[in-house]
């Protein structure tokens, strides 16, 4: 399943893309006591089948604790479970998925993890606008891990993307793409060639005002 910007960087270029970095098979994890520790950055297992990355958790505006990732993760009403232990079970569900965005809210269950702002390399504070070039932007993925680039921008001039020159493969959809502990954007695609072609990805400020004009889930979003 690819987004729209795979579909726009794919006519644009006329390359194939990685599989819209939605990662796929059942790895082992060993289980840890009590709730698992969820943050911008972890792994996430959808429908027990596809691993994705989780952009950032925290509360809407009516206090609901919810997370982003990449839309073509999961539809709404997708399990979701914690990649450092499933076996622990459900911890919340997909609530609404926006294939044009490529974006997806998560509403997790009270009590079932423990959300934290800091995972791998990357803490996440607040939300910002999106990176202009030449700015160094990172990223936490399920994959990859702590990666960095540089920031092409927005290279279509689509007010909602930007590219940078970041390693990405597939499972590191969902990603933070941050500026020092900023929250910038989230990772989506690759052209080309993994780790090695650029990176496309959502804006967090067009993700934050789609958000709050639809209301509902995610509307009036804060970070942990």
């Amino acid at each position: 399943m690819f987004s729209k910007l795979a579909r726009v960087a794919t006519a644009a270029f006329a390359l194939t893309l990685g599989a819209a970095l939605l990662g796929t098979g059942a790895g082992t994890t060993q289980a840890q006591p009590g709730a698992p520790v969820i943050g911008g950055g972890s792994g996430i297992v959808i429908d027990n089948t596809f691993e994705c990355t989780l952009t950032t958790v925290g509360h809407d505006g009516a206090g609901r604790l919810v997370g982003l990732t990449a839309g073509h993760c999961g539809d709404a009403g997708a399990p979701v479970a914690a990649e450092v232990d499933r076996g622990y079970g459900e911890i919340g569900r997909f609530v609404y998925s926006n294939t044009e965005l490529d974006y997806a809210v998560i509403e997790f269950t009270p009590g079932r993890i423990v959300p934290v702002n800091r995972i791998g390399n990357v803490t996440i504070t607040g939300v910002g606008g999106p990176a202009q070039f030449p700015t160094i932007v990172c990223k936490e993925g399920r994959t990859t891990g702590n990666t960095c680039g540089i920031t092409w921008g927005d290279v279509f001039a689509t007010n909602v993307e930007t590219w940078s020159q970041m390693c990405v493969v597939e499972g590191d959809s969902g990603a933070p793409v941050v500026v020092g502990s900023t929250l910038v954007g989230m990772v989506n695609a690759y052209l080309a060639v993994a780790c090695f072609g650029p990176e496309v990805g959502t804006n967090m400020s067009a993700i934050m005002n789609d958000m709050n004009a639809r209301g509902g889930h995610g509307a009036g979003y804060h970070p942990i």
